[in-house]
Protein backbone atom coordinates (compact mmCIF):
# COMPACT_ATOMS: atom_id res chain seq x y z
CA UNK A 1 0.00 0.00 0.00
CA UNK A 2 1.66 3.67 -1.13
CA UNK A 3 1.44 5.92 1.57
CA UNK A 4 2.94 9.65 1.01
CA UNK A 5 3.50 11.16 4.05
CA UNK A 6 3.88 15.14 4.50
CA UNK A 7 5.51 17.25 7.28
CA UNK A 8 6.81 20.59 7.96
CA UNK A 9 4.31 22.83 7.62
CA UNK A 10 3.49 25.38 10.06
CA UNK A 11 2.93 29.01 10.59
CA UNK A 12 5.54 31.76 9.42
CA UNK A 13 5.22 35.61 8.95
CA UNK A 14 5.78 36.65 5.08
CA UNK A 15 9.21 36.75 4.03
CA UNK A 16 10.17 33.56 6.39
CA UNK A 17 10.84 30.48 5.07
CA UNK A 18 9.48 26.80 5.43
CA UNK A 19 10.86 23.28 4.31
CA UNK A 20 8.36 20.50 3.39
CA UNK A 21 8.97 16.93 3.29
CA UNK A 22 7.01 14.17 1.81
CA UNK A 23 8.62 10.35 2.57
CA UNK A 24 7.36 7.84 -0.19
CA UNK A 25 6.91 4.03 0.99
CA UNK A 26 5.10 0.62 0.11
CA UNK A 27 5.94 1.96 -3.68
CA UNK A 28 8.40 -0.06 -6.17
CA UNK A 29 12.38 1.21 -5.90
CA UNK A 30 11.62 2.96 -9.52
CA UNK A 31 11.75 6.51 -9.44
CA UNK A 32 8.68 8.20 -10.19
CA UNK A 33 7.66 11.55 -11.10
CA UNK A 34 6.34 13.34 -7.78
CA UNK A 35 4.88 16.90 -7.36
CA UNK A 36 3.39 19.19 -4.90
CA UNK A 37 0.26 20.79 -5.17
CA UNK A 38 -1.47 23.23 -3.02
CA UNK A 39 -5.53 24.55 -1.99
CA UNK A 40 -6.54 27.68 -0.69
CA UNK A 41 -9.58 28.02 1.43
CA UNK A 42 -12.40 28.50 -1.62
CA UNK A 43 -10.02 27.65 -4.19
CA UNK A 44 -9.18 24.44 -6.86
CA UNK A 45 -5.87 22.58 -5.65
CA UNK A 46 -3.00 23.60 -7.86
CA UNK A 47 0.24 22.50 -9.05
CA UNK A 48 3.21 24.36 -7.27
CA UNK A 49 6.23 22.52 -8.14
CA UNK A 50 6.78 19.33 -10.35
CA UNK A 51 9.93 16.72 -10.17
CA UNK A 52 10.96 13.96 -12.84
CA UNK A 53 12.18 10.69 -12.35
CA UNK A 54 16.10 12.42 -13.36
CA UNK A 55 15.49 15.56 -11.43
CA UNK A 56 14.14 18.25 -13.69
CA UNK A 57 12.17 20.72 -12.35
CA UNK A 58 8.95 22.60 -13.20
CA UNK A 59 7.56 25.63 -10.85
CA UNK A 60 4.09 27.62 -11.47
CA UNK A 61 4.78 31.15 -12.52
CA UNK A 62 3.44 32.56 -8.73
CA UNK A 63 6.18 30.45 -7.04
CA UNK A 64 9.13 30.96 -9.53
CA UNK A 65 12.16 32.23 -7.99
CA UNK A 66 11.09 31.41 -3.91
CA UNK A 67 10.49 27.63 -3.92
CA UNK A 68 12.63 25.17 -4.87
CA UNK A 69 11.90 21.32 -5.17
CA UNK A 70 14.64 18.82 -4.61
CA UNK A 71 14.21 14.64 -3.97
CA UNK A 72 16.63 12.48 -2.62
CA UNK A 73 16.04 8.83 -3.97
CA UNK A 74 18.03 6.91 -1.05
CA UNK A 75 15.09 7.89 1.50
CA UNK A 76 12.12 7.98 -1.41
CA UNK A 77 11.20 11.37 -0.16
CA UNK A 78 11.10 14.78 -1.82
CA UNK A 79 11.25 18.01 -0.53
CA UNK A 80 9.81 22.05 -1.08
CA UNK A 81 12.13 24.61 0.20
CA UNK A 82 9.64 27.55 0.45
CA UNK A 83 11.53 31.00 0.81
CA UNK A 84 10.46 34.41 0.65
CA UNK A 85 7.17 33.33 1.76
CA UNK A 86 3.68 35.39 1.47
CA UNK A 87 0.13 35.66 2.78
CA UNK A 88 -1.11 34.23 -0.91
CA UNK A 89 0.94 31.26 -0.43
CA UNK A 90 -1.58 30.14 2.63
CA UNK A 91 -2.60 26.89 1.78
CA UNK A 92 -3.09 23.07 2.51
CA UNK A 93 0.00 21.55 0.42
CA UNK A 94 -0.16 18.32 -0.70
CA UNK A 95 2.32 15.94 -2.10
CA UNK A 96 1.53 13.57 -5.24
CA UNK A 97 3.22 10.60 -6.90
CA UNK A 98 2.42 8.94 -10.33
CA UNK A 99 3.65 5.53 -11.37
CA UNK A 100 2.68 4.18 -14.88
CA UNK A 101 -0.65 3.13 -13.93
CA UNK A 102 -2.14 5.51 -10.74
CA UNK A 103 -1.85 8.49 -8.68
CA UNK A 104 -1.12 8.61 -5.06
CA UNK A 105 -1.80 11.40 -2.19
CA UNK A 106 -0.72 12.71 0.97
CA UNK A 107 -2.91 13.41 3.42
CA UNK A 108 -1.76 17.57 3.05
CA UNK A 109 0.13 19.46 5.44
CA UNK A 110 -0.76 23.23 6.46
CA UNK A 111 0.90 26.20 5.58
CA UNK A 112 0.35 29.28 7.27
CA UNK A 113 1.94 32.52 6.40
CA UNK A 114 0.71 35.78 8.67
CA UNK A 115 1.79 39.10 10.18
Amino acid sequence: QVQLVESGGGSVQPGGSLRLSCAASGVSKSIWPMAWYRQAIGKQRELVAVITSVGSTNYADSVKGRFSMSRDNAKMTVYLQMNSLKPEDTAVYYCQLKTATSVFWGQGTQVTVSS
